[in-house]
């Protein structure tokens, strides 16, 4: 495993201590990567890589909903939103 810090990847570690599922830490590290998830989507959006779907009367733009610990992604049925999600998740 590596992390990045300023763009630019450390070198390779092995984790050897975690976070139990009770801890509080827990909740936060959770936050921070949901964060960075939705500034990536975001960008995807903003630059017409993925296209949103468009609900209701006000044609509401839609393109990631999240709830508790659960992440959906919705996009126009077509192959360049498609494989632009899996570029953004990966």
């Amino acid at each position: 495993m590596s992390i990045f810090i300023n763009g630019s990847p450390t070198r390779e570690f092995i984790p050897k201590k975690g976070l139990n599922k009770g801890n509080h830490l827990t909740s936060f590290l959770f936050l921070i990567a949901v964060e960075g998830l939705l500034g990536v989507s975001r960008t995807t959006v903003e630059k017409d890589l993925v296209e949103s779907l468009e609900i209701g009367n006000k044609l509401v733009k839609v393109n990631m909903l999240q709830y508790a610990n659960d992440t959906l992604f919705f996009c126009k049925a077509n192959i360049k939103s498609v494989f632009n999600i899996k570029v953004m998740l990966n």
